[in-house]
């Protein structure tokens, strides 16, 4: 017994002293982050089972704006946002019967038209998001399920006969059961506004913004609608080279401005930890001791496990020109998700990451902020919206060169 006894204290100093050096391993490669440059931002807010990380992060956007413009702080709603938008897709995709795409998701430009045409609340003037579900965070799963069967009877059912405009009214019902009514007037802070007037209060130009991109398939320092289902209403955005597009960013967060991101989230480098990393698959199958047939066998969590304990010492690629264009073109590159830039950081290591607010709520290690190596960002950004005084002013005169050369042409 006493042999025993002994044996299991050694077994547990081994295995408590194998513990600390796995620990020690993982601790080297866990990121430290130093801050570069932080830009204010407001609350980190929470979309839940909905679809709406445009309306979150570009209400989020804005709601910076508004603090560096006035030092004021706002808290505006994203359902109304909704309410206004999803009714306009709709009407969309009855007038393109149906060939044209209705899901949750949607652009940066969606709210910019919300604020310059209908205006924009408070949070607390309409119901809190799932409330009237009896749910205390947003969700949209029997929400689309009513309303995405309701819009394929009007626009695909129909067959090609005349419309009637009762669909409308029936669409509407739906909206405000889910989202809640918006309001033609309300209170805040003492004062009665309209959502109108109460947008044109909030102490910014809604003319200052424009969408930026990066693809060959049109010409640069040209303007063209990104060709994504959920860019419906199709505004047009400025085709930089990929260089130019990422001295934007730079310029903005350094100029004390942030950037209202959209691009891919579904690579294996971006993890729900709180980091994305533009993983180079091919030196991280060497690093992990896998030739690419065994890495391709192996699951999802599997390779995810192998890419975590590598962190910030994993290999990253350097993108270029062509691969943003192959990923695109090749569907790698994904339209799948929304956040703030707001800041930038660099690991023990030297690397430099944006700062990016998301509105998953407090999730991961960094309580609901995530840092993004430069590489990933630049590799997989779709569009970004920006205050046109966030351009450097090199790259601006280039777009209005180009627009007057453009007019002089018309």
């Amino acid at each position: 017994m006493k042999q025993i006894l002994t044996m299991a204290l050694a077994a547990l100093v081994i295995g408590g002293s194998a513990y600390a050096q796995d620990k020690k391993a993982d601790n080297k490669n866990k990121p430290v982050f130093t801050t570069i440059k932080s830009n204010p931002i407001t609350s980190i807010k929470d979309q839940n089972r909905s679809g709406t990380c445009w309306a979150y992060s570009t209400l989020g956007f804005f709601e910076d704006e508004i603090l560096k413009a006035t030092g004021k702080t706002y808290d505006l709603n994203e359902m109304f946002v909704a309410n206004k938008t999803y009714m306009d897709r709709a009407i969309k995709a009855a007038r393109m019967h149906g060939d044209v795409s209705f899901s949750q998701g949607g652009s940066s430009y969606d709210v910019l038209y919300c604020l310059q045409n209908y205006g924009i609340i408070p949070e607390d003037a309409m119901p809190f998001p799932g409330s009237l579900q009896g749910d205390s965070l947003a969700n949209f799963n029997e929400f689309f399920s009513v309303m995405e069967p309701y819009m394929a009877a009007v626009v695909k059912d129909a067959k090609g006969k005349k419309l009637t405009p009762v669909w409308k009214k029936g669409l509407q019902g739906i909206l405000d059961a889910y989202l809640g009514k918006c309001p033609e007037s309300f209170k805040y802070e003492g004062k009665t506004y309209t959502p109108k007037s109460f947008a044109a209060s909030l102490g910014i130009n809604l003319n200052d913004y424009l969408t930026i991109t990066s693809y060959t398939h049109h010409p640069f320092y040209s303007q063209f609608a990104v060709e994504v289902q959920d860019n419906w209403r199709w505004p047009l955005s400025w085709n930089l080279p990929m260089e130019d597009m990422k001295r934007v960013i730079d310029n903005a967060i350094d100029k004390g401005y942030t950037v209202a991101w959209g691009g891919d989230v579904s690579e294996d480098g971006f993890t729900r930890k709180g980091l994305g990393i533009a993983y180079d698959t091919k030196k991280v199958q060497s690093l992990a001791g896998s030739d690419a047939a065994r890495w391709l066998r192996l699951s999802s969590t599997a390779k995810n496990d192998k890419l975590d304990s590598l962190g910030v010492n994993a290999p990253e690629i350097v993108p270029t020109q062509e691969m943003r264009q192959e990923a695109y073109d090749n569907w790698e590159t994904t339209d799948d998700h929304g956040m703030v830039i707001f800041g930038v950081a660099k690991d023990q290591n030297g690397r430099e990451y944006y700062m990016v607010k998301n509105s998953w709520g407090e999730y991961g290690d960094y309580k609901g902020i995530w840092y993004m190596s430069k590489n990933y960002v630049i590799y997989k950004t779709m569009d970004f919206m920006v205050n046109k005084n966030a351009v450097p002013k090199d790259i601006l005169k280039k777009m209005e060169d180009a627009l007057k050369k453009k007019t002089v042409t018309d």
